[in-house]
């Protein structure tokens, strides 16, 4: 004899536990859109003008943002759960970025000082 969880229901047209997450066409909607997200990308790399005007990079960048907080928000659910996780998360983000963006400020821009008192002579930011 087949055991059934505790509550559990018997029938076939059972709701989701999750009421509140949206359904298939929901995350092929968004799959549709950060498809054609990734194909602007693509197609802005070939584009002559943007190499000139250095706003390429910002261009891709910002996309790449678009998308990433996309792909966190439905795919990871975080729209849909609780906000406490949200804010884990961005807080999580904001610290690994600042992280980030501080040492290719320390090692990245300018020279560091105490080579020169090491080897009399500065090391070059590459």
């Amino acid at each position: 004899m087949a055991q059934v969880a505790h509550n559990a229901p018997l029938h076939a047209d059972a709701h989701d536990e999750h009421e509140g997450h949206p359904g298939e066409l929901t995350y092929i909607k968004v799959a549709i859109i950060l498809a054609c997200i990734t194909i602007v990308e693509v197609a802005i790399y070939y584009i002559q003008w943007m190499h000139d005007k250095h706003v390429l990079v910002p261009a891709l960048i910002l996309l790449s943002a678009v998308k990433f907080f996309t792909v966190v928000a439905y795919f990871m659910h975080l729209k849909f759960d609780p906000r406490l996780l949200a804010y884990t998360f961005i807080v999580g983000l904001l610290f690994g970025g600042g992280l980030v963006l501080s040492f290719m400020g320390l090692f990245g821009v300018h020279e560091i000082d105490y080579a020169r008192d090491l080897w009399g002579r500065a090391i070059p930011a590459s």
